[in-house]
């Protein structure tokens, strides 16, 4: 009985949220996503990819493409090991030349690896990961043949693809330039950087690619929703559901990548997380949004935004109470059995 009574709390709630911040970008029917990360600096990528093949199995996202922004070729091909476990080997990656490498952090995808290359776990779909499309003409490929407006990005890493996708020139894939086919194919971009807290923060996704982020957020020709540093890490993903959740696989990537990622047991803020919920959970969701407004990125990392009432931009937040909410959403949707596991 107390379930049930919470279980109705929490879709009032949600109604109530739903109606008081209403999504600037919503969308009827089966949404077109491209997802940009920067794959194993830290495990909220891999939770929010997880996340989005479970949206894909309940047939609520066309997964059109990944993105990889780190500069590495374990992070593709622990991109397809997930792809291909998950059942959407036919999904295209696209991988990075000359971006952001990170070496004085601990890679899990680097771990996964290595791993899987002694103890053959996982399959993978793609022979030649260094022979990937770069992920700006990827891009230029996905969205030359999608409809007018109708593609959401995602990015919640380094905004390098994104900034070599606004500079691209016409190709044998568009006689656009990259600016004109985004303003023309992408309806907004949902992306995980920033801060606004009280303590002033040159948060890791803008300062590691300043150039390209500033570019970005000054450029973008259609409408961005920010999910800034303080949303993620109200909402913590707990170790415990790892420990606990998954006894149904006998072999699960994403279980193996957290535990080679930090010293076992460890929690984690869900900052990937939130910019992915809030692009798919489009109507009643747990998170606040902003009026609209303008975004900058200055010298020193830092992000600002003031309210305009012709901005193209939106910052969300949380309530402590609402980051509850969330994080039990997350650890139901995270557990779930994927489609190809059940029988």
């Amino acid at each position: 009985m107390k379930n049930i009574v919470l279980a109705v709390f929490i879709l009032l709630g949600q109604v109530v949220l739903g109606q008081q911040h209403a999504h600037p970008f919503y969308t009827e029917g089966r949404l077109n996503v491209i997802l940009d990360t920067d794959m194993g600096n830290d495990i909220d990528d891999a939770l929010a990819l997880d996340m989005l093949y479970k949206y894909a199995d309940q047939n609520r996202i066309h997964l059109l493409a990944i993105m990889n922004n780190k500069e590495s070729d374990y992070s593709t091909r622990f991109i397809d090991m997930m792809s291909t476990w998950y059942g959407y080997k036919k999904i295209p990656i696209g991988r990075i030349e000359k971006g952001v490498f990170i070496n004085d952090y601990v890679d899990y995808s680097k771990n996964m690896v290595e791993y899987n290359d002694t103890a053959k776990l996982y399959k993978y779909s793609l022979k030649k990961h260094d022979k990937l499309l770069p992920a700006h003409e990827l891009y230029r490929k996905v969205l030359a043949k999608e409809q007018d407006y109708s593609v959401v990005v995602i990015s919640v890493g380094f905004s390098t693809n994104l900034a070599r996708l606004l500079e691209s020139g016409p190709d044998r894939y568009s006689p656009l330039s990259g600016a004109e086919l985004v303003a023309k194919k992408v309806k907004y971009l949902s992306v995980m950087a920033g801060s606004f807290g009280e303590k002033k923060r040159a948060e890791f996704n803008v300062i590691h690619d300043r150039p390209a982020a500033q570019y970005v957020i000054a450029n973008w020709p259609t409408g961005i929703v920010l999910s800034p540093f303080e949303v993620g890490a109200k909402v913590i993903y707990p170790s415990k559901s790892i420990e606990q959740d998954f006894g149904w696989a006998v072999n699960h990537p994403l279980v193996d990548a957290y535990r080679r990622y930090r010293p076992f047991p460890y929690n984690r803020p869900t900052w990937d997380l939130t910019s992915v919920y809030y692009t798919v959970e489009q109507q009643g969701n747990l998170l606040n949004i902003s009026k609209p407004g303008k975004l900058t990125v200055d010298e020193k990392g830092f992000t600002h935004f003031s309210e305009q009432a012709d901005g193209k931009h939106y910052v969300l937040s949380i309530t402590e109470g609402n980051a509850r909410l969330l994080k039990d959403y997350f650890v139901d949707l995270i557990k779930q059995k994927p489609k190809r596991y059940r029988k």
